[in-house]
């Protein structure tokens, strides 16, 4: 991934149920429109924090993250049953062609944002296929998350996904993040 990953020795505000302020669960869902027969991705998934969230809703859903040792802490807490977790960069996913309808990632863009992640992850996902992406706004106040020299604006983002061949249905900024969904 990108400029760093996260320090796992801070893992536990992973599971700070402030991050719904950025992102609530129900806005995720929404965004994604999960169904039982679907097969998801969490990019960057951590301790399991959306993961878990949606989860419930999917037929199958991958964790990646690049640290086993986020995994170790995810199966301590208790893994869900249609959970499996996988280590692995966006760059390098370990799927076939089409194989995901649908992948997330909450406040990890900024950790694998480059061309060749981009156009794997447009490989995995299955034509009609969608990727919700929140992340922290290079225009934040940088008081959370990560450096903002290290932050995406919503447009650049947006641009990229585009330039990986998704169609991009929805971009905005918040005040300390961004939203984009699209597809492929």
């Amino acid at each position: 991934m990108g400029f760093h990953t996260y320090d796992v020795d801070r893992a536990d505000a992973l599971e700070d149920e402030s991050r719904y302020r950025h992102l609530s669960a129900e806005e995720l869902l929404a965004a994604l429109r999960p169904h039982p027969e679907m097969t998801v991705a969490d990019l960057g998934s951590g301790t399991g924090f959306y993961t878990d969230d949606v989860a419930p809703h999917v037929g199958h859903l991958y964790a990646v993250d690049v640290q086993e040792a986020m995994h170790d802490i995810y199966r301590e807490k208790g893994l869900p049953e249609t959970v499996e977790t996988v280590v692995a960069d966006v760059a390098s996913l370990p799927f076939g062609d089409d194989d995901l309808d649908a992948a997330f990632s909450t406040m990890t863009y900024h950790e694998f944002a480059s061309a060749e992640s981009l156009a794997e992850l447009a490989r995995v996902l299955r034509p009609g296929g969608c990727v919700v992406v929140v992340d922290w706004s290079k225009t934040g106040d940088g008081a959370d998350g990560p450096p903002t020299d290290e932050r995406y604006g919503v447009s650049d983002a947006a641009s990229s996904l585009e330039d990986a061949g998704f169609a991009v249905d929805r971009a905005e900024s918040r005040l300390e993040t961004f939203l984009c969904i699209a597809s492929v």
